[in-house]
C-alpha cells in the first residue's frame, strides 16, 4: 500500500503559498552549470525530436535519467536542468528531451505533441537502451511530461524495456479534464494567459510552415485549455473531441498497470490541480504506485534554500532512485 502519509518537504519561509512557489520556482531561478550535448533523433512517421545529454562525467555512466518536460516547456527551462545537475552529481547521466516543436525548430508534420502522446516518449527510451546501450534507465518527468511518463509506464507494460527500473514524477495532472478547467479560472489567468500565448505562437508557425493546413480564423477567440484542445489539439491527433483526447490521454486512468516503483508527488496547495489529480486509491491498491502529497510545493515550486536554490524535487528523485526500498 504505498500511500505515503507523510512528506520531509518544507518551503522558504519566503514562499508563504502556492502561487508565489509556482511564480519564483519559473521566474527567479537559474542553473547555469548544466551543459547539454544536443543529438536529433529521427521517427518512424518523418519528425523528429532533439535530445540535450548531459553526462555525469568524461565517460557515460551505466545510469541514464530521462527527464520530460511540461507543457510548452523544453530542455532550458530552470526546473529541468535543476534535475540534471542533481542527476549528474549524484553519477547519471541526463537525457533532457525536447517534444516536437519544443526544441527550438517548427516540427515537420502537421501534428505536434500532446499529453497522451507516449510515442515519442518510448522512442526516445528505446533509442537509450538499445542504441546507446545503457543498462539501467529511470524516468522523470514535470506536470504534462509526468502525464506522459506514467501513462507510458501503466498503458502497455509489455512494451516497457526491462532496463527501466524505476520512475519519479512531479506536479501531474493526472485528470486532464478537470486540470485544464481549473486552470482555467480566473485565479489562475496568469498562467493560462502564458501557455496560450505560446500556443497561438507555435499554431502560427505551424501554419506558416505547411501553408494552407491550418484553419487560424478561431485562433485569437480561444480563451481556455478546453477551447483550443476542441479547436486543434484533438482534431490534429485524431481524438474525436477535447473530452475525448483529455479521457484517453489522462493518466489516472492506467495506474493499475504500472509494475516498476514509480513516485508521484503532487502538492496539496497546488494551483493547477484538482482533488482527483491526488490518486489516494491507485496508490492504496498498487504494490508499485507510490502517491506522496506534501502541504506545499505550488506546481513544480519545490525549492528548499531559497528560489535560486536546491530543490526538493531533486533531492527526492535522486533518493527514490538510488535507495533499496522505496518510500
Amino acid at each position: 500500500m504505498p500511500l505515503l502519509p507523510t512528506s520531509t518537504y518544507r518551503p522558504t519561509a519566503l514562499l508563504a503559498n502556492g502561487h508565489l512557489q509556482t511564480i519564483a520556482a519559473s521566474v527567479l531561478r537559474r542553473v547555469p552549470e548544466v551543459r547539454y550535448q544536443r543529438e536529433r533523433l529521427e521517427l518512424p512517421d518523418g519528425d523528429f525530436v532533439d535530445l540535450d545529454w548531459s553526462l555525469a562525467g568524461a565517460q557515460p555512466s551505466n545510469r541514464l535519467v530521462v527527464i520530460s518536460h511540461g507543457l510548452e516547456g523544453d530542455s532550458s527551462r530552470p526546473y529541468v536542468r535543476g534535475m540534471a545537475r542533481a542527476l549528474n552529481q549524484a553519477g547519471f547521466d541526463a537525457l533532457a528531451w525536447n517534444y516536437r516543436g519544443c526544441g527550438g525548430e517548427t516540427n515537420r508534420l502537421l501534428r505536434a505533441y500532446h499529453l497522451g502522446d507516449t510515442d515519442d516518449l518510448a522512442a526516445v527510451i528505446d533509442y537509450a537502451a538499445h542504441v546507446k546501450n545503457y543498462p539501467a534507465l529511470f524516468l522523470t518527468g514535470f506536470s504534462a511530461g509526468g502525464n506522459v511518463t506514467l501513462k507510458y509506464l501503466g498503458e502497455n507494460a509489455a512494451r516497457v524495456p526491462a532496463q527501466v527500473r524505476r520512475a519519479a514524477v512531479f506536479s501531474v495532472p493526472t485528470d486532464l479534464k478537470a486540470s485544464s478547467v481549473q486552470i482555467s479560472r480566473w485565479q489562475n489567468r496568469v498562467y493560462l494567459r502564458r501557455f496560450m500565448s505560446s500556443l497561438r505562437a507555435k499554431m502560427r508557425e505551424k501554419a506558416a510552415h505547411l501553408p494552407g493546413q491550418l484553419d487560424l480564423t478561431q485562433l485569437d477567440a480561444l480563451r481556455s485549455f478546453p477551447e483550443f484542445d476542441a479547436h486543434y489539439t484533438a482534431p490534429l491527433h485524431g481524438f474525436a473531441s477535447a473530452d475525448d483526447y483529455y479521457e484517453q490521454a489522462a493518466s489516472g486512468r492506467y495506474l493499475a498497470g504500472i509494475s516498476i516503483p514509480t513516485l508521484l508527488v503532487n502538492a496539496l496547495n497546488d494551483p493547477f490541480l484538482t482533488a482527483t489529480c491526488f490518486p489516494r486509491a491507485a496508490a492504496e491498491a498498487s504494490p508499485f504506485f507510490y502517491l506522496e502529497t506534501p502541504a506545499e510545493g505550488g506546481h513544480v515550486g519545490f525549492n528548499e534554500n531559497g528560489p535560486a536554490g536546491s530543490y526538493y524535487s531533486e533531492r527526492r528523485a535522486v533518493d527514490f532512485f538510488t535507495r533499496a526500498v522505496p518510500g
